[in-house]
């Protein structure tokens, strides 16, 4: 293997790391992907859409995009109430959803349709400010460090650990159906997410 191919693939394993290290934080998005995993809905659709959309993000942010946002402090300010006021709402949802346990299991209950899982999927991946910040300013700022073929091959490491995370989150979410088949485990899901959307609302608020 040549000098420039272990650059490469040095700068990739790089990409890797500081993309998984930043997307296994417990947030909305991953709250989101588990419970459809939980629920068996859409799971393909949703995976992919946060893949995909992370994708864009981390190659935005390897091309210099978070010097954009550096040069306009309002979009940090309106993605910051935007987010917060999506994950009050969601997370109002999910409280009401915990207070009604005949509705938790996963054999009952309506499901949520496509179009609404993929616009929740939308909401809660571009609403989101940390995104941003992860995406566009952390891995953008450490892609910074890398030039031509080596950049390129950042950018892609860390558009693997997405797609490697959040198919592993939506697909091993399986393995805890059997505990999850009981409807009071869905009411401590349920509880629980919306206690975290609620926690993330009033940090954003708050910082």
């Amino acid at each position: 293997m040549g000098a420039a191919a272990e650059a490469a693939l040095a700068a990739a394993a790089t990409g890797f790391g500081v993309g998984i290290s930043l997307i296994l934080a417990i947030g909305a998005q991953n709250a989101f992907v588990l419970r459809q995993g939980l629920r068996r809905e859409h799971v393909f659709w949703i995976c992919l859409t946060c893949a995909l959309s992370d994708a864009l993000l981390i190659a935005a942010g390897v091309g210099g995009f978070g010097a954009l946002a550096a040069a306009h402090p309002w979009l940090e300010r309106a993605m910051t109430l935007g987010g917060a006021a999506f994950l009050l709402a969601y997370g109002a949802m999910r409280l009401r959803a915990a207070l009604h346990p005949s509705a938790l299991a996963m054999a009952q209950g309506a499901a949520m349709p496509l179009r609404a899982a993929l616009g929740a999927t939308l909401a809660l991946t571009w609403l989101n400010p940390h995104v941003y910040l992860d995406t566009l300013a952390l891995i953008g700022a450490v892609g910074a460090r890398y030039a031509g073929a080596e950049r390129l091959a950042f950018g892609a490491g860390a558009v693997t650990a997405s797609f490697a995370f959040f198919f592993a989150l939506g697909y091993g979410a399986r393995a805890l159906a059997p505990l999850f088949a009981r409807p009071q485990a869905w009411r401590w899901l349920d509880l629980g997410v919306g206690a975290l959307m609620w926690t993330l609302a009033f940090g954003l608020l708050t910082s």
